[in-house]
């Protein structure tokens, strides 16, 4: 079934992105040169297929081509603000604050793409968010009053971890919007070719070393999963596909395990069952139409 099959092409492109983490942890590469080079990987992927005539019909003319650029933009401001929290907060703080999204697409997709809201889905945004706040072992209500009040504190972080879950939350709507008539190649590719642009002026030649990395995110993380996700999009409703998002923290997690040896205790694994729960809800039988 389509719903079903797009659900599964989501979920697959979240967890080849939820192992970003260890990459970057393993290659050392500054955020923005990890960004920048693994979107010269795919562009140049994808610059073979391109130039093929069933690919340039593909590629819309006039104020959508316009609309089609501002993918790149997007993604860009979600990563950015959303490594910046990592950096001037908690893991924990960037986490949850980055995961307002789910709530903003279920607030704004009856608005802008006139989706409607199930009780269905309702219930599992809660669930996963509650199952958040237990993976990460933390105290939800106090961590906005203690990071903004407190001398020294994680406000910028926080302020960013926000920012990238709007930045997020408007991915999803605009991706939603295109991914029904715009092929995912297409996309893809000018997705990458805006981050280039926007990145150049401020990465330098990149060490021999870390070439494997670019290699490897430029296929899977930014060639791969974009397209997979994409491709998914066309079936699944963005309120749906927001919450399917809950699975990168599990993910993280089980990667962390493999590659890291960083292991959860028992409660974090209570989380985690609370957010494949959620998942499940979503993709219920009930919420196919």
């Amino acid at each position: 079934m389509p719903f079903r099959k797009g659900s599964f092409y989501i979920a697959a492109a979240i967890l080849i992105w939820s192992s970003l983490g260890v990459v970057i942890r393993l290659s050392g590469v500054p955020t923005h040169v990890l960004i920048f080079y693994s979107a010269l990987v795919s562009t140049a992927i994808l610059s073979f297929v391109m130039p093929l005539k069933k690919y340039r019909a593909l590629v819309p003319g006039g104020r959508r081509f316009f609309y089609l650029l501002l993918l790149g933009p997007i993604l860009l401001a979600n990563t950015f603000f959303f490594f910046y929290a990592y950096k001037h907060t908690t893991i924990s703080n960037a986490i949850l604050t980055h995961y307002i999204a789910p709530v903003l697409v279920a607030l704004m997709a009856p608005v802008f793409l006139k989706e409607t809201i199930t009780r269905r889905v309702v219930l599992s945004i809660v669930v996963a968010s509650i199952g958040l706040w237990v993976l990460l072992g933390m105290d939800p209500a106090g961590i906005f009053l203690k990071g903004w009040q407190e001398p020294g504190s994680d406000a910028m972080g926080i302020a960013a971890g926000l920012m990238s879950g709007v930045a997020y939350a408007v991915l999803i709507l605009v991706v939603r919007a295109f991914s029904i008539n715009l092929h995912p190649v297409p996309m893809c590719y000018f997705q990458n070719l805006m981050i280039i642009l926007i990145l150049l002026p401020f990465v330098a030649w990149p060490p021999a070393e870390a070439l494997w990395t670019f290699l490897l995110v430029g296929v899977a993380h930014s060639t791969i999963a974009p397209i997979l996700y994409f491709k998914g999009m066309h079936y699944v409703k963005a309120n749906r596909a927001a919450i399917l998002g809950y699975i990168e923290p599990v993910g993280a997690i089980i990667f962390g395990m493999i590659f890291l040896s960083e292991y959860p205790g028992a409660v974090s694994l209570v989380g985690g069952v609370l957010i494949l729960y959620s998942g499940y809800l979503a993709l219920s039988k009930d919420n196919e139409a």
